[in-house]
């Protein structure tokens, strides 16, 4: 049923791992299995955008991050991905945030980088395989443990009217917009986090869902349009958290004994309380990398 989901995502998965490369559609599409014509019309209908273009995209995003976090010459950068001159490099940076490479080394701030495409998730997974021929979910015992996460500022945006990650997307958020401009942001980060952060806050008795990214409490750069900046004050943090799994068959039961047990934990077990000055929780959610963790604000009693 979603054969072309799981191809999709395997065209998607050649473009990265070649990104520096000259792409060939017809070397693709051998690799594949699937005539030319067919991979380039599916990734169409799936992703919005014809294949050429989402190719150019990332890789003019990755070359803007290598100008971000890398001294290589800006001629060495482009054409590494591909530009057959520093000129032909620069009108396509332009042409693509409205900033010249050079420029945007000086001075970075937040642009709209391409990010990966995914089309092929658990849901899909689940429907392509026959129930009895799935493999056992390897889920493992949430693991608890403490952890301090100092004052800082979040950059993001929060809405009162979901309360969860495919609700928010769905109210209104441009995942590729608002996930591409956090994405510039990523050397901001604050260390020892994740990046990209999503997670709940509590307003006048309401829960609701914000996506951001947290940065140092001094941080006075720029705010992407549409987000806000707010301060979090410090503290320690419950973390209920499940290690590295695959997330295209374990996803929905890491995350059910992940949540389950975060919202169902009495904190004084270990001596603390939940901090109800923090007013907001977070998820790590990075299944390969990290794994999936829900962090709770608490305060020793």
């Amino acid at each position: 049923m979603y054969e072309w989901n799981e191809m999709v995502q395997l065209m998607v998965d050649w473009v990265d791992a070649n990104i520096t490369e000259t792409a060939s559609l017809l070397k693709m599409s051998e690799q594949l299995g699937y005539s030319p014509y067919y991979c380039s019309r599916q990734f169409n209908e799936l992703t919005g955008m014809t294949l050429r273009d989402y190719i150019w995209t990332r890789k003019i995003s990755r070359a803007a991050l290598e100008l971000r976090d890398t001294d290589e010459r800006v001629l060495d950068i482009a054409v590494k991905y591909g530009f057959s001159s520093q000129e032909s490099f620069t009108r396509a940076f332009v042409k693509a945030f409205r900033v010249t490479p050079a420029a945007y080394r000086k001075a970075p701030r937040p642009i709209p980088l391409a990010i990966r495409q995914e089309v092929f998730s658990p849901y899909h997974y689940y429907l392509t395989k026959e129930r009895g021929k799935m493999s056992n979910s390897r889920v493992q015992p949430v693991e608890i443990k403490v952890e301090y996460i100092p004052a800082h500022k979040f950059i993001g945006i929060w809405d009162l009217d979901v309360q969860n990650y495919g609700s928010f997307w769905q109210n209104g958020h441009n995942c590729d917009e608002i996930a591409g401009v956090l994405d510039s942001m990523s050397n901001l980060a604050l260390p020892g986090q994740l990046g990209q952060t999503a997670g709940w806050f509590y307003r006048d008795g309401q829960k609701g869902y914000l996506y951001g990214i947290p940065v140092a409490l001094d941080y006075q750069g720029a705010i992407p349009d549409g987000m806000e900046c707010k301060e979090i004050p410090e503290s320690e943090y419950l973390v209920f958290f499940h290690p590295p799994f695959d997330y295209l068959k374990d996803n929905g039961a890491v995350m059910g004994a992940v949540e389950h047990t975060a919202w169902n934990f009495d904190p004084k077990s270990r001596g603390y309380e939940w901090d109800e000055d923090v007013k907001q929780d977070y998820q790590r959610h990075f299944p390969e990398g990290y794994g999936y963790a829900v962090l709770r604000p608490v305060k020793k009693l």
